[in-house]
């Protein structure tokens, strides 16, 4: 299986997204390598990065799941790397 290494940063500015987005990144949790959370509380908003490594279309899918989620923002930056397991 092909995969690649990615990031996917997602802002938070809805609370009320949070559970519904926490059950979604539990599904991928297998793709996760690790998870980085800052709350900016004087925005009333959240930072999170999520370091992947999945197939391209894995990742696609997270980040589309995730977008469709009112009071949620996400971004996916792609490394050239791809690996062969």
């Amino acid at each position: 299986m092909e995969t690649r290494v990615a990031v996917m940063g997602i802002i938070v500015e809805d609370t009320n997204a949070v559970n519904l987005l926490n059950e979604i990144l539990h599904e991928y949790s297998e793709y996760i390598i690790g998870r980085m959370g800052i709350p900016y509380k004087q925005k009333h908003i959240s930072v999170i990065s999520i370091a992947l490594d999945a197939p391209q279309n894995t990742i696609a899918a997270l980040a589309g799941k995730l977008g469709n989620i009112k009071g949620i923002s996400v971004k996916t930056a792609y490394s050239n790397v791809i690996s062969h397991d």
